[in-house]
């Protein structure tokens, strides 16, 4: 299950309070999370030849998942919630979704192969969440790998990778975080699906 999402909104309650303060709407946190995830997959991409860049890569998916976190905390703090920032804000974490894994992939630290795999994964897993609500039920966050969860596995390969660059059993910690990304992802697609298939047979 998702469950950092539940866990996370004690964290960015306060947080929302600050940046309203700034005077930042939510529209631009969710550009600025889409500007972190592209810097990520700069540095990403840099860390082919030197693997400290890592560290920076980790710091902005940080930034990233914390204004992702952010700007629907801010919206309903702003009264702003509505369904033109929801599209915004899932077009750009597609878009970030995509950016993250393939700055790892063309970096090198994982076959292309396995890559495109878990790329489409992390999109059907969302897909299928978002489609629920195109079938009259409501969104579906369920299953074993979330955007919360996988944004904080990412940050912890990226980190181990940056202290420990040698490959394990063949494989970058990274290659193994886009492996098992690429598993968990198509079985939390189809655990999202029979969920919405049973409710629909309700």
């Amino acid at each position: 299950m998702d469950d950092l999402r539940d866990a996370s909104r004690s964290l960015t309650e306060p947080v929302a309070e600050i940046v309203e303060r700034a005077g930042l709407t939510p529209n631009m946190l969710s550009a600025l999370s889409l500007c972190f995830s592209f810097l990520a997959f700069l540095f990403y991409c840099i860390s082919a030849s030197d693997h400290r860049m890592l560290f920076a890569a980790a710091i902005m998916v940080m930034l990233n998942g914390t204004a992702d976190a952010v700007d629907g905390a801010l919206a309903r703090r702003m009264g702003y919630a509505d369904r033109r920032g929801d599209l915004l804000d899932h077009v750009i974490d597609r878009y970030s979704d995509v950016l993250l894994l393939s700055g790892v992939i063309f970096a090198g630290y994982v076959r292309w192969e396995i890559g495109l795999l878990a790329v489409v994964g992390v999109l059907m897993t969302s897909y299928i969440g978002t489609q629920a609500q195109a079938v009259s039920l409501r969104r579906c966050y369920g299953g074993m790998l979330g955007r919360a969860d996988r944004l904080v596995f990412i940050i912890i390969a990226t980190l181990a990778n940056a202290i420990y660059p040698e490959r394990i059993d063949g494989l970058h910690i990274l290659g193994w975080m886009v492996l098992i990304t690429m598993v968990l992802s198509h079985i939390t697609a189809i655990q999202r699906f029979v969920h919405i298939w049973r409710c629909l047979g309700r």
